[in-house]
């Protein structure tokens, strides 16, 4: 899963990364994102809040990093989720997790 995370790490330097809930939020109502990554330690009523949002606009999530993975990757703190921008690379993604 490094490579991912280094992936991920990547994507937030180009500017294909969004975080922070509220700001999460405006771009999920937005269609701005195309994938959500939320932590697998998020609190409970965050995480059902981001992935119920990401539901309705039918937006895919996924939950298998954990915080400080989430923002190490991101050079960021506490980070509990993030957005993925980018619709090329959100298929490289989610076919590096399905075959770890």
């Amino acid at each position: 899963m490094e490579d991912v995370l280094n992936l991920i790490g990547l994507m937030a330097k180009s500017g294909n990364i969004v975080s922070g809930e509220e700001n999460l939020i405006k771009n999920i109502k937005n269609k701005n994102i195309n994938l959500l990554i939320v932590s697998s330690d998020c609190g409970k009523n965050t995480k059902k809040k981001l992935i119920n949002k990401a539901y309705y606009y039918d937006i895919d999530t996924i939950s298998c990093f954990t915080i400080n993975e989430l923002s190490k990757a991101i050079g960021k703190d506490n980070r509990v989720a993030i957005g993925v921008t980018n619709k090329k690379i959100i298929k490289k993604i989610i076919n590096m997790i399905k075959n770890k």
